[in-house]
């Protein structure tokens, strides 16, 4: 990537990502006594995380089939309470076995 391009995407994640974590610093002087809002403040990491990892998960691999599949076994294995490492073995190799498939389809 040109620098001339990096720089100012740099800049601007740099700026959208502080302003995240500022604007509730600036807003708020005492602490925060309403849950609803403290939960929304608690979820805003994972929100931003799940918008970051969802679209490159999906084009991860060779076929986007391949990475759904996948996303539905991680999602299956993390609701069944699998630990981390599970999760993320058993998301490999169920995109790993659908690609193989795949290929010997196509």
């Amino acid at each position: 990537m040109d620098n001339s391009i990096f720089f100012p995407l740099l800049a601007v994640m740099a700026v959208t990502t502080y302003l995240v974590r500022a604007v509730p610093f600036a807003a708020f002087r005492r602490k925060i006594q309403n849950r609803k809002v403290k939960a929304f403040f608690d979820y805003i990491p994972y929100t931003v995380l799940s918008a970051m990892t969802f679209p490159a998960m999906l084009y991860s691999t060779d076929s986007v089939i391949s990475a759904a599949a996948g996303a539905v076994v991680a999602v299956i294995l993390a609701y069944k309470g699998k630990s981390l490492l599970t999760v993320a073995v058993g998301t490999c190799a169920a995109a790993f076995a659908v690609s193989m498939i795949l290929t010997f389809i196509v």
